[in-house]
């Protein structure tokens, strides 16, 4: 069974950045390390589920012409449409996937400390959902906590284990800490993605 909404709610009842977005610096260099590991220097349309209160929102709003992002908890989803006021080509909309997901295509897909709130038919449901809306020269980044939690349906790596498996995607960034890891993913062929050297014909 996928972690309930419940659980979130709690989460935020007691703190109004209960996983200390803002104030950690582990969270502010992972962060840098994410917009950073981004293959592409622009991007036309972004898809982040569970945004949280919208703090790497704000930080993919800098790279990209559109972003949608999610919030399952409302008054989370309400304070990052507060903290992005005024950057209109940012939508955050009190949303939860797997149940439901937007229209349209994406280049980017965004997936942070979010698949191990998912059971195996939830987790199997995202990885389709975002296969289908990827853009043919779309991206998939993802970045999970490697430490054992008790309200996690799986580990860190066994996220990332499952994404390597998904047709159709070629991984071709991978940072590995003792803390988490960070894996980006894009539209692969027989010949594999492109590098960003070889986008710029440097290689």
């Amino acid at each position: 069974m996928s972690v309930g909404r419940h659980y979130f709610d709690s989460m935020y009842a007691g703190a109004a950045d209960p996983w200390g977005f803002r104030s950690r610096w582990y969270e502010a260099r992972k962060r840098a390390l994410t917009i950073a590991s981004l293959p592409r220097e622009r991007y036309a349309r972004a898809f982040e589920p569970g945004c949280a209160i919208g703090v790497l929102t704000k930080a993919l709003a800098e790279r990209c012409d559109e972003v949608l992002a999610w919030e399952v908890v409302p008054e989370a989803a309400s304070r990052a449409r507060r903290d992005l006021t005024g950057a209109d080509h940012v939508e955050v909309v009190h949303a939860a996937v797997p149940e439901e997901w937007p229209e349209g295509d994406f280049d980017l897909v965004v997936l942070s400390e979010l698949l191990y709130y998912f059971d195996d038919t939830d987790l199997a449901t995202v990885f389709a959902r975002t296969a289908r809306s990827l853009a043919g020269d779309g991206t998939v980044i993802a970045v999970h906590w490697r430490h054992p939690v008790d309200d996690h349906v799986r580990s860190g790596d066994d996220v990332h284990r499952a994404l390597d498996a998904v047709p159709g995607l070629g991984r071709t960034v991978l940072h590995v800490e003792r803390d988490f890891t960070l894996a980006v993913y894009e539209r692969s062929d027989t010949r594999g993605p492109l590098s960003v050297a070889q986008r710029e014909g440097l290689a």
